[in-house]
């Protein structure tokens, strides 16, 4: 069948709308029409080259949710009309990382990049013009139709809207994961997250339904600011000199308990400021990306060590996603995790690239692609 989606064919580059060949689903995957996808950085990163892809052209989107309309042959635990939504890391159940409770490390997410099905580099099923077209985390959810490997879906309750069930499948865990998991915010602590955008709102979140006495929010943007506050924050401040005081002044000069760096493109400025934000014995956890090509650690090594604190590297938040993208929506379904109020804006597809423009201009906290069909 054909469908449309937005592609980078090169990198640097921006996503062009083109319209695809895409394969019927074989054992163990499943098609899915897509009926949201989100505006996630990560998948900027690529459009500016911080990232690179493993194969040009490439359909861009690893946030997403939709509808199954066709399971390949033997494949079990789908059956069309399941809504799913898609982990951008995906799941094998099998590896040592996976049996060890540690999902979002699986073996299977050292191909993302690629493109290609997990099992198979040199498998595709998307192509343009016969040459093939991969697929970003082998999803490549800013296409209207996509066939993927059922380890990266997870059924949730079809009740549940899939236009904000979509951000569980990056933007909630690798936030609130940030600081109920990698920072292990406990009651009474006092957190920094430093950029709020569409995963540090998330951190503020975790960390404020972890317990946490003063969460305070880092962000140059004013709007961001407010709607930390709105979700969590006790305090919203432009800068991470002005969070560091605050938190000192809140510690008798200690320093926070933790400092959670999601900030869009991170630097090893962003990493070496907040950790020494910290106190003795705190937490610096690193989330957010930057360009793979720049290596500019700026952490003093007197401090992390002598100061026994920790830098903490967190994907997904070192979430489960088999068990923790339902536990999140469930929360949702109870009131205490907060999803409409993290969409600012709904853009066709159409609108990919504006999308992007108005995330990095601060105006949205998550955009989302609404497919239509």
């Amino acid at each position: 069948m054909l469908t449309r989606g937005a592609v980078l064919r090169e990198s640097p580059g921006i996503y062009e709308i083109v319209e695809m060949e895409l394969d019927d689903p074989r054992r163990g995957e499943i098609r899915v029409r897509m009926v949201a996808s989100g505006l996630c950085h990560s998948d900027d990163h690529f459009a500016t080259g911080d990232q690179t892809p493993g194969i040009l052209p490439i359909a861009g989107g690893h946030e997403g949710a939709g509808i199954v309309e066709a399971v390949g042959p033997g494949t079990t635990g789908f059956a069309e009309g399941d809504h799913v939504v898609f982990s951008f890391l995906p799941v094998c159940g099998r590896c040592r990382w996976c049996a060890k409770g540690l999902q979002n490390l699986c073996d299977l997410g050292a191909f993302l990049a690629t493109g290609a099905r997990f099992d198979d580099p040199t498998s595709f099923r998307l192509s343009l013009g016969g040459a093939p077209v991969g697929q970003l985390a082998g999803l490549g959810t800013f296409c209207e139709y996509v066939t993927v490997s059922v380890s990266s879906a997870i059924r949730i309750d079809p009740s549940i809207p899939l236009d904000v069930a979509v951000l569980a499948g990056c933007g909630v865990g690798t936030g609130w994961g940030a600081a109920v998991n990698s920072a292990q915010v406990r009651p009474g602590d006092v957190t920094i997250v430093m950029g709020v955008g569409g995963i540090g709102i998330n951190a503020v979140q975790g960390a404020a339904q972890a317990g946490a006495s003063a969460v305070i929010a880092v962000d140059p943007v004013a709007f961001k600011r407010e709607s930390a506050r709105k979700l969590g924050a006790t305090h919203a401040v432009s800068s991470i000199e002005e969070a560091e005081e605050l938190a000192r002044s809140m510690t008798n000069g200690q320093g926070a308990d933790s400092a959670i760096v999601s900030v869009g493109v991170t630097t090893g400025k962003h990493i070496g400021q907040a950790l020494q934000a910290v106190r003795k014995a705190g937490t610096c956890v690193a989330v957010g990306l930057g360009d793979t090509f720049v290596k500019d650690g700026d952490i003093d090594l007197h401090q992390l060590i002598l100061f026994q604190k920790r830098l903490q590297g967190s994907l997904f938040g070192a979430c489960a996603p088999t068990a923790d993208i339902p536990a999140q929506l469930a929360m949702y379904q109870q009131g205490t995790l907060k999803l409409e109020e993290l969409v600012t804006t709904r853009y066709a597809l159409e609108d990919v690239n504006q999308g992007f423009e108005d995330m990095k201009a601060g105006r949205n906290l998550r955009g989302i692609i609404i497919h239509e069909g």
